[in-house]
């Protein structure tokens, strides 16, 4: 024990013998790093939903941009993005590129007043700080490409990123329960259909926001029974003091177009099935969500358990495939069926996967052999075989 004050004399006499700038710069040095320690463990505490809030607060204004042809899902999304924003002092505007074509999409927008712009190209993108929401990597206009979005919020494969904010969770089943994570990490109150939520910049969970939140989880799910995670229902049981079940029931259940009963007997008419798993082509379509949809109805025949169904429109065929079938990935299975096709994009989950061939360039426009539609259809039977 003698020992221990003759080594803090000593350590005292060789400080005070050092250089003053010297000592100095040691002291400035411990200093930043005791800070910088300090702040990676207040960063590490912070949540995702306090990350995100923080990450927007400061700007003047963000552009919330959906995946095209936004789901219900995105949809929310972007609605409890652009509340969190407002809460932060911010200015949100949230976009989308394509069209809000499914009856069940309509039904959202016009139910829970949905408020978006159309958008064509970069140029129409409403500022340079940009959030995308149920999607990665910017896409769907002219220009995409160049845009650096500075937050990503995803449930989505991928490897696109926010220069500022990343929160990729492929386990998810919907993009609307990590959503549902931020505002219960920021403490929001919750307001039901009959307890309006008051104006200011307060972080509020409305009505319509967990209406829709809950639609867009169930929507991604096929009502929550398939890809759910606990954390999908613990959102579900989060959200549910504040729904509306009168809209919720509303945009579950619109009516349907003629088109849409037409595509879905085509594809069930036009199947080929081969051992547990089928494929149909419908042909000519004018509205391309009836290829989802019809893929939804097919895969419930008796003795299915994945299928493929491919429409025609404005020289693009249209893919969308549903499995039940623990040996079918089906993103994977659409991916590997048009890795050979100029042109052509699919992929998705393990339950439903989509994608989109150019005609021409599938049959031969490019460096690929080409193919007709019944080449591809088989070669679709032979990736959800596993023999490709």
């Amino acid at each position: 024990m003698q020992g221990v004050p003759a080594v803090g004399v000593g350590q005292a006499e060789a400080l005070t013998g050092t250089d003053p700038l010297l000592l100095a710069a040691m002291i400035v040095g411990l200093l930043l790093v005791i800070g910088g320690t300090a702040w990676t463990f207040l960063r590490l505490r912070r949540t995702p939903g306090e990350r995100f809030q923080k990450v927007l607060a400061g700007r003047e204004e963000v552009a919330i941009l959906t995946h095209p042809n936004p789901d219900p899902d995105a949809m929310a999304c972007a609605m409890g993005a652009a509340q969190i924003a407002e809460a932060a002092g911010v200015d949100p505007t949230i976009q989308y590129a394509g069209q809000i074509r499914h009856q069940e999409n309509r039904a959202f927008r016009t139910v829970l007043e949905f408020d978006a712009d159309q958008i064509e190209g970069k140029a129409d993108v409403a500022c340079d700080d940009v959030v995308l929401v149920d999607h990665n990597v910017p896409r769907g206009f002219p220009g995409a490409e160049g845009i650096e979005p500075i937050a990503v919020v995803d449930h989505h494969p991928g490897n696109g990123v926010g220069t500022r904010f990343t929160d990729v969770r492929p386990d998810r089943g919907s993009c609307a329960s990590i959503v549902a994570d931020y505002f219960e990490q920021l403490g929001a109150d919750r307001y039901g259909p009959e307890d309006p939520a008051p104006e200011g910049d307060t972080l509020a969970l409305d009505s319509p926001l967990a209406t829709g939140l809950v639609f867009g989880l169930q929507s991604d799910t096929n009502r929550l029974t398939e890809g759910c995670t606990q954390a999908d229902f613990d959102a579900c049981s989060y959200l549910y003091p504040a729904i509306d079940s009168d809209r919720l029931e509303r945009i579950a259940n619109p009516q349907v177009t003629a088109e849409t009963l037409e595509v879905k007997a085509r594809a069930i008419q036009n199947r080929t099935v081969d051992g547990s798993f089928a494929v149909s082509h419908v042909g000519e379509i004018t509205d391309a969500d009836t290829i989802p949809q019809s893929a939804d109805e097919l895969v419930r025949l008796e003795g299915v358990g994945a299928v493929v169904v491919m429409g025609e429109r404005e020289g693009v065929l249209h893919v969308s495939g549903r499995s039940r079938d623990d040996r079918v990935h089906m993103g994977e299975a659409l991916e590997a069926a048009v890795e050979d096709v100029p042109m052509a994009s699919a992929g998705g989950h393990a339950r439903m996967g989509g994608g989109q061939l150019s005609i021409d360039h599938m049959e031969g426009i490019g460096p690929s052999d080409g193919m007709n539609v019944p080449e591809f259809s088989q070669r679709l039977f032979e990736c959800l075989r596993g023999d490709v």
